[in-house]
This record gives C-alpha cells, structure tokens and sequence, in this order.
C-alpha cells in the first residue's frame, strides 16, 4: 500500500505544535542553536533583530552584508564572476522576509540591476537569461516604486538616470527596456 506524500507544512505543524508549549528560556536556547549552527541563519537573526534600523549601526551593517553578498555575484574581490543570479535575488528576497524593510529591499534591487547594468557594460554581451534575470528584478522594482515605496523614489531618481546611461549601447534590447522603465517611473512617479 502506497502512503501518502507527506503535506509540506506537517513538519511545520509539528514544530508549531511542539514549540506553543516551551516557555522563554527553551526559546531562546533553540534560536541560540540556530544562531550557532549556520552562517546563513546568523544573518537572518541579525536582521530580523535589526529590521527597520537601516539608518543605525546594526541595521546598515546587515543591509551593508547583503547588499556585499549580491555584489559579490558580479564582481567577486577575487577570481572571476559567480554570476549566480538565483543566489542573488534569494538574498533579496532573505533581507526582505528577514526585516520587512522596504527602504533595504529597495535598495537591494537597486544594487542587483546597477550591477548587472555595470558587468554587462564591462564585459559585453552576456545571454538571454542574464538580462531576463536584471530585468525581472527591475520590474519588481517599479512596482515596488509604485505601491510600498513611492515616497522613496525621489532618492533613487538620480540612479535611475544613471542607469540608464550605463545601459545605454547593451543589446538584447537590454537598453531599451530600462529606459521605457525609467520613463514610465519618472512619469508616473515624478510627473
């Protein structure tokens, strides 16, 4: 007899279930093991124990790290370019559900498509996947621009522009598709 494929979310159920019992003190012991076991996981706590302070020391750090961690896919302080755009967006999408933070999450995207803007500047032509990948993000983006964080688009206006002229010359129609974003933010956001 077959057994059932296992719902995703028993084990979560499980734990939940377990956990609503435990009082502060085994709380704090699990999340300290969390802490302790996985780079990653430090991260997320620090964040999560730092969301909304990106203007303070703790909160810019963190968003500093992730911001370091999407760079690095680019433009590596050493050895060539990574290039895992997958690894990159997932930190973006780590820093968000770490914080909630829209000014970091913002700024986050900001960084992943500048930098694609730049490698593919530097190094040429890249492939369709490449700027499918900078371009998804850049919608995300304006959208973001156009609900949550429409009162931050003016400190981000400058780099838009920017971006735009770093572009200028990309094929794929990479260059073509920013500026139709740029316009259309600037017109419905500065107009």
């Amino acid at each position: 007899m077959k057994q059932p494929k296992p719902n995703k979310h028993d084990g979560w159920t499980t734990v939940l279930q377990e956990i609503q019992g435990w009082d502060a003190a085994q709380l704090t012991s699990l999340i300290k093991a969390l802490y302790e076991t996985d780079a990653e996981n430090r991260q997320f706590i620090q964040a999560r124990c730092n969301a909304g302070k990106e203007g303070e020391e703790g909160g810019a750090e963190i968003l500093e790290a992730y911001r370091q961690k999407i760079t690095k896919q680019f433009f590596p302080k050493a050895g060539e370019a990574k290039l895992n755009l997958a690894e990159a967006q997932k930190n973006i999408r780590d820093y968000r559900r770490a914080t909630g933070s829209i000014p970091g999450t913002a700024e986050l995207m900001m960084t992943f498509v500048e930098n694609g803007a730049l490698f593919t500047r530097e190094y040429g032509d890249i492939d369709e996947d490449f700027y499918d990948s900078v371009e998804s993000v850049l919608e995300e983006l304006a959208k973001l621009f156009r609900s949550e964080a429409r009162e931050l688009y003016p400190k981000f206006s400058a780099r838009f522009s920017k971006l735009e002229q770093i572009s200028d010359g990309v094929g794929w129609g990479f260059h073509d598709y920013i500026a139709d974003v740029v316009y259309q933010l600037e017109k419905d956001l500065n107009g």
